[in-house]
């Protein structure tokens, strides 16, 4: 069926809308239909991109009006989760995150790449296909636990640290594997832009809270702006996103952090203006990943079979090596923890997307590691459901979403 509303003499600007109410109201009506059936809408919301994409019924094809609200949508989401969750918390769990984030990359990278290359494929297209395994979606981990009530659980806390890492790490492994592709690494520059994104990230979940803290009630003092200080917030969050973006880590990283920073010094008013914003762009972010689904490549059983062993390595590096490395912290958390780390999600469609533009992945690798990451991201919702199951919400905990 072609795609009618992107068809070519349809005005921009109602292209625009058809994209915008097409997406929206399909992700909600599958979330409230997965609610119904006692399922995290979540689920219901990236399987409605899926139904309404290219590759079923050919309703709606990604671009950029969506891709550009998708990442508004997670930006949000992440921004709305720092805002719950205290800076001294997290520093509080941070050694324990970092074991977690370490044992997240190296199991993923190693076991990715080793059953890649059981099935012949190329080195450097078995190298891309465990590095689009290392990184965490921490949107879709903080996007079910916020709409439960329990991002203030050790467990949650040491996932959302971890996370934050992991993106970093992820982002020295994709520039490594980048630069084998090309012929040669910098390792200076890669030492350089790893050291940068670990103190842009240390230095303000340090101290970015005890800076907003004193400047913000000042310049709110100052200003006549209706909404002052969700003004000022939305500054916050853009501004230390896009500064993320030129250290070399997503924007998505500085959006928490502005979050964060304004956990101690933000009022209610704020939270609940924010939540409006997220309600209204997280599903485009959830129903992209189904739209970025393309299963015509996985026809042949080679590469049905590699897709499953690709998804069990995914979903098994993950919960073993994160899970292991908090076990000190007990079994129940251990779970928790490696359950929560199993999401790619859209992470895992950019690297594939790099790998793909280089011309080291073929269509049918590019179709694998897409189908792990929309796999990786529709398993971790109910897992987690089961994982946290008789936890109940924290006292402070402020519930941010309903799941859908």
């Amino acid at each position: 069926m072609p795609c009618l509303i992107l068809a070519a003499d349809v005005p921009d600007t109602a292209r625009v809308l058809w994209a915008v109410l097409l997406v929206f109201a399909a992700a909600k009506l599958l979330s409230e239909l997965f609610e119904r059936l006692g399922q995290p809408g979540i689920v219901g919301e990236i399987l409605a991109g899926f139904l309404i994409g290219p590759h079923v019924l050919g309703w709606m094809a990604p671009n950029d009006v969506l891709a550009i609200l998708s990442d508004l949508g997670v930006m949000f989401l992440l921004f709305r989760v720092g805002l719950d969750v205290k800076a001294s918390e997290l520093i509080k769990v941070g050694g324990a995150a970092l074991m977690v984030a370490f044992a997240g990359v190296v199991l993923p990278l190693v076991l990715g790449t080793g059953v890649a290359l059981l099935f012949h494929q190329p080195r450097l297209e078995s190298i891309f296909i465990g590095a689009a395994m290392v990184a965490t979606s921490v949107g879709i981990t903080a996007q079910v636990l916020a709409a439960r009530g329990l991002l203030q659980t050790r467990a949650a806390k040491v996932i959302l640290a971890a996370a934050v890492v992991d993106d970093v790490l992820g982002l020295i492994v994709l520039a490594l594997v980048s630069g084998l592709a090309n012929g040669s690494v910098n390792y200076l520059e890669l030492a350089l832009t790893g050291a940068a994104a670990l103190a842009f990230t240390g230095l303000l979940a340090r101290f970015g809270t005890r800076t907003v803290g004193r400047v913000m009630p000042r310049l709110r003092e100052r200003l006549n702006l209706a909404e002052a200080e969700f003004a000022l917030a939305m500054i916050l969050l853009f501004s230390l996103s896009l500064l993320a973006v030129y250290v070399g880590v997503a924007a998505i990283v500085g959006a928490f952090l502005a979050g964060l920073a304004l956990s101690d010094s933000s009022d209610q008013r704020v939270m609940d203006m924010t939540s409006g914003v997220s309600e209204l762009l997280v599903p485009f972010f959830l129903a992209g990943i189904g739209l970025g689904l393309d299963i015509s490549a996985l026809r042949s059983p080679a590469t049905l079979l590699l897709s499953a062993l690709i998804i069990l390595a995914a979903v098994a590096s993950k919960f073993i090596g994160c899970g292991g490395a908090a076990l000190r912290m007990g079994r129940l958390d251990a779970i928790r923890i490696g359950v929560g780390m199993i999401p790619r999600g859209e992470v895992g469609m950019v690297v594939a997307q790099i790998g793909f533009s280089m011309g080291i992945m073929n269509h049918s690798a590019y179709g694998v590691i897409v189908l792990m990451s929309v796999a990786t991201t529709l398993l971790a919702p109910p897992l987690l459901k089961a994982a946290f199951q008789g936890e109940t919400a924290r006292p402070g905990s402020q519930e941010m979403l309903r799941v859908g």
